[in-house]
């Protein structure tokens, strides 16, 4: 066997494991608001590992000391794109109601959360 087959199929090799690798599922944890009175979770699943796009079902609970009777939940969607090695976008669906945010990476993902008739809210995202 000639060195271009052996590399080559070295080459198909550490491709598909890198595929496969980023096809596996995200645990998205984050903190919402100006005080990080909502907590946020998902766990979501690649849509498209080329293009490095996720989504899931998002549990947002509020875990503010302004809480009665328990905590506060919402349910909705989130889809999330790695757009760069340092930055992500995501898509929140809560309520009927659609947000984006756009965030950087420097311990976590750093950014603000834009939904329509409201005020922007700060989020913080760590992906595992």
């Amino acid at each position: 066997m000639s060195r271009w087959c052996i590399g080559a199929g070295l080459l198909l090799t550490m491709s598909v494991v890198a595929n496969t690798a980023q096809a596996q599922p995200l645990n998205v944890l984050g903190q919402l608001g100006v005080l990080g009175e909502w907590e946020l979770t998902a766990d979501v699943t690649a849509t498209d590992a080329a293009r490095k796009e996720f989504s899931g079902p998002l549990l947002m609970r509020h875990v503010g000391l302004c809480t009665q009777d328990g905590p506060e939940e919402k349910k909705g969607e989130l889809r999330l794109k790695l757009t760069r090695a340092s930055q992500v976008e995501a898509t929140l669906v809560v309520a009927g109601v659609t947000c984006t945010y756009q965030g950087r990476k420097d311990l976590n993902y750093s950014g603000t959360m834009r939904c329509p008739g409201q005020r922007d809210v700060p989020l913080l995202l760590w992906l595992k």
